[in-house]
C-alpha cells in the first residue's frame, strides 16, 4: 500500500486541475500579451484564473499578482516593501518559526544593515504577542508572520497581529501558503497588506504562486523588464500553471467546509491511534491546521522512522521540505523548547482530501513495531535496557 502523508510539502495535482491545464500544454499555446485573437483567448483564460484565485481570498482580481511560487512571492512582498521605502525605516520583524522562504530573507536583510526582531513562541508554538507589540516602533518597516506553521500546523491570530501592526504604521505581510486551502481567508475582514499563497499546496501545479497586494500598498517589483501582471512582475506568464492554480482555487471554494471536517477526523484518528499504541509520544503544538500532526517519539531518530515508514510505502516528513536532509533538529521545535530527545524523533504527518480511513489504519498498525525496533538500537539506551542518561525509554504497546 502507498500512503502519502506529506501534503504540507506538496499535494497531488487534482485530476480536475490536470484536465483544465491539458489544452494549454497542447493547442492553446499563444502568448497572452499578443494582440491577435489567438493571444486574446489565452488572455481571457489568465483573467478567469485571476478571478478564481481572488475569490479564494475574497479579494479583487486586480490585487492578485502571479509569481513562480511562494518563495518568490515572499521575496517580492518583503524586499519590494523595503525598496519602496528607500531606507526610510530600518527595523523589520518576523518570528523564530517562519518558513525558510521568509526567515532566510530576513536574515539576509539583517546582514545588509536592517535591525531584526524575531518573535519567540512558547512550548505550544504560540507567539508571544506582548513581545511582538513591544517590538513595533515608528522605525518598523514591515512585520511578517505566517498564517499557519508548516511543521506543527499551529495557527497564528493573524487578524489581531495585522491590527497591531497597522495601528503602529507598519506594513503587514503573511505567508499563508499552508493556510490557503485549509482555512477560510477573507481579505475584506482582515487588514493584511500582503499575502502569499502557492498552488502546489492546494492540489494545484508546482511552479506557480500568487501575491495578494492590497490596493494602495506601495511595492517595488522584484522582476523588472516587462508590462506583465500590471507592471508588478515582468516576464511571459506561466499560463498553464496559472490556469491550473485557478481551477485548484475553485475546487477549494467548492469543497473547503466538507473536506476540512473529513480530513480533521482522519488526523484526529491518526493522533489518537499513535498515542494509544505508543508511549513516550508527544504531540507538538496546539490550535493546529486540521490536516497536520507533528508528533515526537522519544529516544529515537526521526530520519530512521521515515526510512522504515518509506519501506512500507508510507510517506511523511521530519519538518520543512526545504530543510530535509539536515540532521539538525527543526528550528521550529528548538524555538518551542522541545527537548533534544524529542525534537530529534519528530515526524510530521500532513493529510489531504485524498487520504482514507484505510490508510490511517495502516499507519497506526505499523508504527508500534517501527518504534520498538528503533528504541532497541537507540544510542540513548544502555545494554540493560535503561536509558544511558535520560531515564528509561518507554516501550510501545503492540
Amino acid at each position: 500500500m502507498n500512503v502519502y502523508l506529506d501534503n504540507n510539502a506538496t499535494t497531488m495535482t487534482a485530476p480536475e486541475v490536470v484536465a483544465a491545464m491539458q489544452s494549454h500544454w497542447a493547442e492553446l499555446y499563444g502568448n497572452p500579451s499578443s494582440v491577435h485573437h489567438f493571444g486574446g483567448q489565452i488572455r481571457k483564460d489568465v483573467a478567469r484564473a485571476r478571478e478564481q484565485v481572488a475569490r479564494l481570498l475574497c479579494a479583487s482580481a486586480d490585487e492578485i499578482v502571479f509569481t513562480s511560487g511562494g518563495s518568490e512571492a515572499n521575496n517580492q512582498a518583503i524586499r519590494g516593501t523595503l525598496d519602496a521605502m528607500a531606507g526610510r525605516k530600518r527595523h523589520i520583524i518576523t518570528t523564530r518559526v517562519e518558513h525558510p522562504a521568509v526567515r532566510g530573507v530576513f536574515h539576509h536583510l539583517e546582514k545588509q544593515g536592517y535591525r531584526l526582531s524575531e518573535v519567540p513562541v512558547n512550548r505550544n508554538g504560540e507567539l508571544d504577542l506582548a513581545y511582538l507589540e513591544q517590538s513595533i516602533t515608528p522605525d518598523t518597516a514591515i512585520v511578517s508572520v505566517m498564517w499557519a506553521n508548516n511543521e506543527t500546523g499551529v495557527i497564528f491570530p493573524i487578524e489581531q497581529i495585522a491590527n497591531m501592526a497597522k495601528a503602529r504604521g507598519a506594513v503587514f505581510h503573511t505567508d499563508a501558503v499552508q493556510a490557503a486551502g485549509k482555512l477560510p481567508i477573507d481579505m475584506r475582514k482582515i487588514p493584511v497588506d500582503l499575502l502569499t499563497i502557492s498552488a502546489h499546496k492546494l492540489h494545484g501545479p508546482k511552479g506557480i504562486g500568487a501575491l495578494y497586494i492590497r490596493k494602495g500598498t506601495k511595492l517595488t517589483p522584484l522582476i523588472i523588464g516587462g508590462h506583465q501582471e500590471g507592471g508588478k512582475r515582468a516576464g511571459t506568464e506561466n499560463v498553464t500553471g496559472i490556469v491550473g492554480m485557478g481551477r485548484a482555487a475553485e475546487l477549494v471554494i467548492e469543497h473547503l467546509g466538507e473536506e476540512t471536517e473529513r480530513v480533521s477526523k482522519l488526523r484526529d484518528k491518526l493522533e489518537k491511534g499513535l498515542l494509544e499504541k505508543c508511549k513516550g509520544v508527544v504531540v507538538n503544538g496546539k490550535h493546529r491546521l486540521p490536516n497536520t500532526l507533528n508528533i515526537s517519539f522519544e529516544f529515537i531518530e526521526g530520519e530512521s522512522i521515515l526510512i522504515m515508514l518509506d519501506d512500507l510505502g508510507i510517506s511523511a516528513s521530519s519538518g520543512s521540505a526545504c530543510t530535509s536532509g539536515s540532521l539538525e533538529p527543526s528550528h521550529v521545535l528548538r524555538a518551542m523548547g522541545i527537548p533534544f530527545t524529542l525534537a530529534h524523533g519528530s515526524i510530521r504527518f500532513s493529510l489531504s482530501r485524498y487520504n482514507s480511513d484505510k490508510e490511517i489504519d495502516y499507519v497506526v498498525e505499523n508504527m508500534p513495531a517501527i518504534v520498538d525496533r528503533l528504541r532497541e538500537i537507540s544510542p540513548f539506551v544502555g545494554l540493560n535496557g535503561s536509558a544511558s542518561s535520560f531515564g528509561a525509554p518507554p516501550a510501545c504497546n503492540t
